[in-house]
């Protein structure tokens, strides 16, 4: 595994490199390490501006061949977000590096913690985040799916519909609270006793018997953090409940 001191001497490489491409008219770092935050085992975050009529492919392969002959890095995946690509890659000693590029200066989203480091880099605003009644209505429609799948024996996509419904309500929980709602990165932060509400959505076995109580559990985790839609649950809440009939009993 990578040391602190490994993450920094291959952040201040990048960044070099970087200030030597003259495609790039300004670099921020951005992630859990910005403004002297980050531990032992955060990844390294990296983001860049470029400059009018660079070709994004073009960077993009450049920056993939240069990383992997200096760094022995693997290209991982690559995540496009309205106008920017990140790039992820994974060095040899497991460090994730993951490398954002957008055209012009305005890549940094507002609030967003950063840390500049060479350039103009601007602001512009934020994606708005999934609505509430869209986190609710997609967990419904995956717990409709787990109870099909149980139905037809489809008793590992059972499961995934489960834990997706979970992690719908979930961010549901930490939206009510204004906590972070991306990749679980808010469900630590959560209250003890929210927490404990959903320690019966987790499957256990694949066991149909434990596949619905899961599903029932995670009925009631939803149905518990729904203050933000009440007026949405009460129209699904009966439905809901007829998905597993013997959640609000067992939930005692």
């Amino acid at each position: 595994m990578f040391t602190v001191e490994e993450r920094e001497r291959i952040r201040d490489r990048i960044v070099e490199i970087a200030r030597e491409d003259k495609r790039l008219i300004a670099g921020a770092l951005i992630g859990s390490t910005a403004a002297g935050g980050g531990d032992r085992w955060s990844d390294l975050d990296l983001t860049f501006g470029l400059a009018d009529h660079v070709a994004l492919d073009d960077v993009l392969a450049d920056w993939k061949a240069r990383l992997s002959s200096e760094f022995g890095a693997v290209h991982l995946m690559d995540l496009p977000f309205l106008s920017t690509v990140y790039r992820v890659f994974l060095l040899p000693n497991n460090l994730q590096v993951d490398l954002s590029f957008t055209p012009g200066n305005k890549f940094l989203a507002r609030g967003l913690k950063s840390d500049p480091l060479f350039g103009d880099p601007r602001e512009r605003d934020q994606a708005k985040p999934p609505s509430s009644e869209h986190l609710f209505g997609l967990a419904v429609v995956y717990l409709l799916h787990a109870r099909a799948c149980i139905a037809r024996g489809r008793l590992w996509e059972a499961e995934y519909s489960i834990s997706a419904a979970r992690d719908q309500a979930l961010s549901l929980a930490c939206q009510h609270r204004g906590l972070k709602t991306s990749y679980g990165r808010g469900f630590d932060d959560l209250p003890p006793q929210t927490l404990q509400q959903f320690t019966r959505t987790l499957v256990g076995s694949l066991d149909e018997t434990q596949l619905l109580r899961a599903l029932g559990g995670c009925i009631e985790a939803l149905l518990g953090n729904s203050e933000d839609v009440s007026e949405f649950a009460s129209r699904v809440e009966p439905q809901l409940r007829e998905l597993a009939p013997m959640s609000k009993r067992d939930s005692r």
